[in-house]
């Protein structure tokens, strides 16, 4: 049989109503490849189905299933997409042991990295510009001692956890998204999965052409924690979505690493909870390394990285923090003189973003 021929088959097993992962595999325990399930009887399906989706099998492939198989036929055959079944060998080997794998995978870039030791880091799409540069630092210093860094392609963290893994040019990157490979989503990051198609992997379980849908976001962050050997929380609100991956991760057995922050930032708030619930607190790429197992050699040491000292006025907010600050140190971060700055946060002050506390202290209001 040819490739098309197997992957047309492949794709009528995953598109059939009423079949999710958990049918597909039932059906493939019972009767092997995709093709011997079509060549079955409705009888021997029911035994393994319920009858609806026994006869919906055996129905022939309607026209919107036949140019999705074109189209997907036409796009495997371009240099580096690729295709990948669950009886495929080159099938990410963890992500056999989650509890529901995708049937199909598409993948375009460098497939390698699915196999390669992988560490996850997630967070806020809101994130602060300390968070930003931590993410960043973290996965260009991870990636360069060899580990690819997953992500999931979203805006904040998971951005610049791929910039980061990028700027290594070692152990790379790989995006997993929740529309089909053909789209990005968010459309501002079409240049970024232009490089990590390059360089790195983007990977998705969605058939092509499938646009952003609220609820697969969730879905694929399995995915996500699944590829990998451990989870790095970097910002996460209370009720942030990287929390769904990093609880997926412990539910999978995986490591989950978060960094503190403020007491009184609202991005600390899910990564506090996070250590309290058991997760590792983490300050450098050391930490993850050596609780990882992995070797260390070839990383250099990154403690957190420090807010950018030249922050223009704009950026004064951030280089704030969430805690207490005094004018002095404050003029310090930024390179502004004090009398320039005690101007700034009078208007800040005016505008209710910020407090004057007694002392020279000036504190940021959530």
């Amino acid at each position: 049989m040819s490739e098309a021929q197997d992957l047309a088959h492949w794709l009528r097993l995953e598109r059939t109503r009423g079949v999710g992962p958990d049918a597909a595999r039932r059906l493939l325990s019972a009767f092997g490849l995709p093709e011997n399930i079509f060549s079955a009887s409705h009888t021997a399906l029911s035994k393994v189905v319920p009858g609806k989706v026994a006869h919906a099998l055996l129905a022939p492939p309607d026209d919107e299933l036949l140019a999705l198989i074109d189209k997907t036929s036409a796009w495997a055959a371009q240099p580096h997409n690729r295709v990948l079944s669950l009886a495929d060998a080159d099938y990410p080997p963890l992500l056999l042991q989650i509890s529901d794998p995708p049937v199909l995978l598409y993948a375009k870039g460098r497939h390698d990295l699915l196999t390669r030791p992988s560490l996850a880091i997630v967070g806020s799409r809101n994130a602060t510009a300390q968070g930003k540069a931590n993410a960043e630092r973290f996965a260009e210093t991870l990636s360069a001692g060899g580990l690819t860094v997953v992500s999931g392609l979203a805006l904040g963290i998971d951005a610049s956890a791929h910039e980061g893994a990028l700027r290594s040019g070692k152990g790379s990157t790989v995006a997993v998204i929740g529309t089909g490979l053909d789209l990005v989503y968010p459309s501002r990051h079409r240049e970024l999965a232009h490089r990590i198609a390059a360089d790195g992997c983007i990977l998705s379980e969605y058939p092509l052409g499938t646009p952003a849908i609220a609820s697969n976001f969730p879905k694929r962050n399995r995915l996500i924690s699944g590829l990998a050997q451990g989870v790095l929380v970097v910002e996460a609100a209370a009720q942030s979505g990287s929390l769904i991956t990093a609880r997926l991760a412990a539910e999978q057995g995986k490591e989950v690493f978060a960094i503190p922050g403020s007491i009184h930032s609202p991005l600390a708030k899910g990564c506090h909870q996070l250590i309290r619930q058991g997760a590792k607190l983490v300050e450098s790429a050391h930490d993850i390394l050596e609780e990882l197992r992995l070797p260390a050699h070839n990383v250099a040491q990154e403690e957190l990285v420090r807010p950018d000292n030249s922050m223009p006025y704009h950026g004064l907010l951030e280089a704030m923090g969430f805690d207490p600050v005094g004018i002095d140190l404050l003029s310090m971060r930024c390179k502004i003189d004090a009398a320039s700055l005690s101007g700034h946060l009078l208007n800040l002050e005016l505008e209710g973003l910020v407090e004057n506390l007694p002392g020279g202290i000036y504190r940021r209001i959530n």
